[in-house]
């Protein structure tokens, strides 16, 4: 994302969404180093006997699947297509999003600092993009996230983000609204306002890690085949199932789901393997660097890939100065009339230092993994 109702704006905007610091310990696989079959595949569908499901989980079993936007789905976009073949071992994975409560939890425990808690590093930032780029002011220069705020006027052009989001100096997960605000009342709600950096140490913590997208997508199919949604094909009953936004994006919220902004987790009922908010409330991180083309490349290999862990690279062709990893199940925000990416196949590229008020996580385990 970037502002883009003037260049000075843009420029700042761009500079923001940069990459800080990537720390990841161990870079994931691409889809390159993996085993692709051509023949009949066998993946653990079953947990195994002896290995607890640990508490605040549920086991996903395995299966072989087509991932991506199925033909018949409208609002799908040209980077979830076309649908390609993957082979997926059964895990474990959160029952809910990770929870403020549980996020707090493992702050106090190790004294972590998130990224938009920290002061901004210039020298770092400025390696992510296209050079001659100037220093933003030092107003801007300042710890913080991004909100969402709702348009004074009439949005002509859905293009142009800089209508309903706002950089805002002090704005973290303990102060989501920014300064003043806090957590009381909140702590069963997602954490938000997290990087990809915040999320991998919650996990390193947890003795977790964050899903693959082909794991996250066959978690929120909840077992069924060809499905747009985690319940079926009915969009009616949308504003039972999840949170999204109901009315005119960004200009009128109806509420008629319940909720105007984020709400508490397990507010919506599950999907069939007892997943709840898989989509619409928080975005989720993945660990599959987003790349354009990937799968189109997939699909033109025309084969099963075992457990994918996503592209080599990341490559946005509408951002090749990014380093972006691929968020999965849409939020509170989304709608019909703008993006409508409360599907399973939905997905969106989001640079590793980025937080915002509506991206959240949830946790995974192996099997082979004792809990």
């Amino acid at each position: 994302m970037m502002f883009l109702s003037n260049l000075k704006l843009a420029f700042c905007f761009a500079v923001l969404l940069a990459l800080i610091t990537f720390s990841c310990k161990e870079r994931p696989k691409g889809d390159s180093d993996l085993k692709h079959s051509t023949a009949p595949v066998s993946v653990l569908v079953e947990k195994p006997d002896g290995i607890k499901i640990p508490e605040g989980m549920v086991w996903i079993p395995g299966g072989i699947r087509k991932q991506g936007a199925m033909p018949s789905d409208p609002f799908a976009m040209g980077h979830e297509r076309p649908q390609h073949s993957v082979a997926i071992d059964g895990f474990f994975m959160d029952i809910t999003e990770v929870t403020n409560s549980q996020y707090a939890k493992f702050v106090e425990e190790t004294g972590y600092v998130t990224v938009a808690e920290r002061a901004i590093e210039w020298e770092e930032m400025k390696k992510q993009l296209p050079p001659g780029t100037p220093k933003p002011h030092d107003s801007v220069m300042q710890p913080g996230s991004l909100l969402f705020k709702k348009p004074k006027r009439p949005v002509a052009n859905l293009n142009d983000y800089s209508q309903w989001w706002e950089w805002k100096v002090g704005a973290d997960w303990r102060h989501p609204q920014g300064p003043g605000s806090d957590l009381n009342g909140k702590e069963n709600f997602p954490v938000v306002h997290i990087s990809y950096e915040d999320a991998l140490a919650y996990c390193e913590w947890a003795g977790r890690r964050l899903p693959t997208e082909a794991e996250w997508e066959r978690a929120a199919s909840g077992g069924l085949d060809q499905a747009i949604f985690p319940w079926g094909n009915d969009k009616e009953i949308l504003n039972q199932r999840a949170n999204t936004w109901s009315g005119t994006f960004p200009m009128k919220n109806d509420g008629d789901d319940g909720f105007e902004n984020k709400a508490p987790v397990a507010s919506y009922p599950p999907n069939g393997y007892g997943l709840h908010d898989v989509v619409g409330n928080v975005w989720e991180w993945t660990q599959d660097w987003y790349h354009t083309g990937h799968y189109q490349e997939r699909a033109a290999a025309n084969d099963t890939l075992v457990n994918p862990t996503g592209a080599d690279r990341a490559f946005n062709k509408y951002n090749p100065y990014a380093r972006e990893k691929v968020i999965k199940g849409g939020s509170f925000l989304c709608n019909a009339n703008y993006c409508a990416s409360y599907r399973v196949s939905a997905r969106m590229a989001n640079s590793l230092d980025s937080a915002q008020e509506h991206l959240g996580f949830r946790t995974v385990l192996s099997a082979h993994v004792k809990d």
